[in-house]
Order: structure tokens, then sequence, then C-alpha cells
């Protein structure tokens, strides 16, 4: 009777913090990965600009990954040190600002310059919220948690990709901005307004909860405390900075994700270009579409994550994902396959890619702790973001060459590269 009741109580906490906690930083990643890829829509644009080039946008698209991997080690260090309420309030307000900056962008230089200080601004957020979520959540409820903070990708999509249409039907006409101008402008200002809310929204962590009781607390620091107890048997737990960098382990789980995120990138930066070369040339009808893949890969992520979370088994979990998209990609690439099938495969290909996404970063957080985590997972988040400079570049270089298709199935190798580590590195 006592361990049913210690049961009841702990999942009340978790589902009290759950509803304190997951709504604020889901919105946030929203805006987060809208402003990140809306570029994809603004490319629809975009091309009637003299200086425009499948090229240019390519190499503008990745160069906020570089921008990205430079600073994100020592901004999840700092975030560790300062708190998530001041650090993901800096982030967001500067990301705003240069996002809104973007839509003047005037040469290929310009907005060159303009995504690689968006890399910057953004540089950080990411692995500050799988890191503040590793102070509040056991692992037997990460990978829910994480799966639950991932959605926000694909609600971006499922949301973001109509309103994106729908801005640039509406003002195409404009007469005093251009359709890709408005998108980012209009997009940018929920984040800036976000930004300014966090530091009234977040507490940086359980002990300092005034809406936790003292018993509320306790629950959550035993758990964590047996889970660092209990990895300490069955790994030899990393702590310190350098302990991130001299660990083979991270440097794997860093290459699995780099594949991982080729495919993700693809799909986002090329998706409504797939849908127009296919489906349609109207712009609001390529957001509906594109919204499809989105919506089936929100359902799936929280299905096979709690799936996941009940067996407690996460690495065939990731690498039957991975393989999943790695087929339905391939698929969708066949040159003679209808457009709707091309959608049908690529709604696979999405869902599956999402799930192993999710499932992914439960693993990292096994073999790191304190300092080694802030560090660790920046780190694997950006040497595996390098992944999106190189995505957009290999799209175009089969457009160039051949046509999207080979892209398409380019990504499934990469997805297939990263469930082939996955069952070859990480131990049952």
């Amino acid at each position: 009777m006592i361990v049913i009741k210690i049961q009841t109580t702990s999942d009340a906490v978790y589902k009290k913090v759950a509803w304190r906690l997951m709504p604020v930083l889901f919105v946030s990643y929203i805006f987060a990965y809208l402003d990140r890829v809306n570029i994809g829509f603004a490319k629809l644009g975009m091309k009637e600009e003299l200086w425009y080039t499948d090229e240019v946008f390519s190499f503008g698209a990745g160069i906020f990954f570089i921008g990205y991997f430079l600073f994100e080690i020592p901004g999840n260090i700092l975030m560790h040190k300062i708190g998530a309420k001041i650090w993901i309030t800096r982030i967001m307000v500067s990301w705003g600002l240069i996002s809104a900056l973007c839509a003047f962008s005037h040469s290929a230089t310009t907005f060159y310059l303009l995504r690689f200080l968006l890399g910057i601004a953004e540089a950080g957020f990411f692995p500050a919220i799988i890191l503040y979520l590793t102070y509040w959540f056991p692992q037997k409820r990460r990978a829910s948690m994480f799966a639950f903070f991932f959605i926000a990708i694909n609600f971006a999509g499922i949301v973001g990709s109509p309103i994106s249409g729908w801005i640039m039907s509406t003002t195409q006409h404009s007469a005093t901005l251009k359709s890709w101008q408005w998108l980012l402008i209009i997009e940018a200002v929920p984040s800036l307004l976000m930004g300014l809310c966090i530091p009234f929204l977040l507490t940086n962590r359980p002990d300092k909860a005034t809406w936790l009781t003292n018993e509320e607390k306790s629950i959550i620091s035993k758990n964590l405390d047996d889970d660092l107890q209990l990895n300490m048997e069955k790994h030899k737990k990393l702590h310190d900075v350098l302990d991130a960098f001299k660990s083979l382990k991270v440097w794997l789980f860093a290459l699995i994700y780099f594949f991982i995120v080729i495919g993700l990138y693809g799909l986002s930066f090329w998706l409504p270009q797939i849908i127009e070369n296919a489906i349609t040339k109207n712009k609001l009808e390529i957001g509906f579409y594109a919204s499809i893949p989105w919506a089936c890969a929100a359902v799936g992520m929280i299905l096979y994550s709690k799936h996941s979370d009940r067996k407690g088994e996460r690495r065939w979990h990731v690498a039957i994902a991975c393989f999943v998209s790695m087929l339905a990609f391939i698929a969708s690439g066949f040159e003679e396959a209808s457009a709707f099938f091309v959608l049908f495969a690529i709604s696979i290909a999405t869902t599956s890619l999402m799930c192993a996404l999710s499932i992914f970063w439960s693993l990292p957080a096994m073999v790191l702790t304190g300092t080694a985590a802030a560090a660790g997972i920046a780190l694997i988040n950006s040497v595996g973001n390098i992944g999106g400079f190189i995505s957009p570049e290999m799209f175009t270089w089969f457009k160039t060459h051949f046509d999207l298709g080979g892209g398409l199935m380019a990504a499934g190798v990469s997805l297939g590269l990263a469930g082939m580590i996955t069952l070859i590195v990480v131990k049952k």
C-alpha cells in the first residue's frame, strides 16, 4: 500500500510540473523553430530578387548553423550557471530582433550575415531546454517530456505552414514591403513578446519553485538522486566539461544526431519547394499541404515515446524509427512516384524521423551530469547541427545535377546510417 501511495503522489507531482513548465517551453520552441525555417517559405518570394539563386538560399539557410555551432557550448555552460530565466530571455529577444532584420536583406552578403547572426543569437536555446528538463524529470519520464517538447516542431509546421502561406498570399500586392519581408517581420514578433514574459513564467530549479510544496520538492530530488546513483553503477558517469570532450560516447552521440539532422532540415527547408513542384503553385495551398506530415508526426511521437517509456527501452526504438524513415525517404524520391504518394511517403518519413529525434535525447543523459551535461548536450547538438548546414547544400546539389528526389533519397541514407550507428555503439 505504501508503494502505491508513493507512486500516485509522484505521478501527481510530475503532472503538476509538466503543466506548469511544458506549455511555456512548447510555445517558445514553436517560435524558435518557425523563425529558423520560415526562410523555406520566404524562398518562394525571394526568387524574384536579382541577388537570389538556389545556391545563395542554401548557403544562407545553412550558415545559420555555423553561428549556432560556434556559440552553443559556452552558451549552455552559462545557462547551467546563471539559470534558464535570464538565459532564455536573452536568446528569445535577440533572435526575434535579428529574425525581423533578415527581412531587409538586399544582397547575398547581407543575407549571409544576418542568418549567421541569427544562429549566434539562438545558440544555446535547444540544448538549454534539454538540460533544463533533466533538472526536473527522472529518466523514466524524459522520453515523454522530450516528445511533448519536440511536438513544437510539428506544431510549427502544422500551424506555421498555413499561416506562412496565408501571409505570403495576402501581402503579395503590398505597396510597402514584399510578401517574404512581411513574413519574416510578422513571425518575429511573437518571439520578442514571449522572451519578455519568460522571467515571470519559468523557475530555474525545483528547490526554487514556490509553487511546489516541500514534500513535492523532496520527491523530485529523491528521484533524480536515485537516477544518478543507478547510472553511476551502470556507466562511468561524466561530471566535468573536459569529461564531455574526452568521451567517445559523446562524439558518437553527436554523429548519430548529425545524420538525423540532415534529414530534419532537408525536409524543413525544402518541403514547400517540393510541394510547389509536385502539387500546387498556390502559396496558401502549399501551406496546408506542408502541415500534413507534421500533423502525422505529432501523433506518432506521443504514442511512440510513451511506448518507449513504458518498456524502458531506447536503443531499438531510435534505430527502428531511423530505418522506417530511411525507407520512406527513399520511396518518396522515386521519379515515377505520383505527387500524393510523395506526400504520403514524406509523412511517414517525417513521423519516423521525429520519433527517433525525441527518444534520442534520452540517451546522452544516461552518461552525463553536472557541468558535463551542459557541455555534452551542447556539444552533441552543435556538432549534430552541422548537418543543418550540409543538408540544404546537399539538396541544392541534387536539384542542380539531378532532381529533388535525389536529395530525398540521400536524406534516407543519412537516417539509415543514424540507425546503424545507434545499434552498434549504444549498449543495451
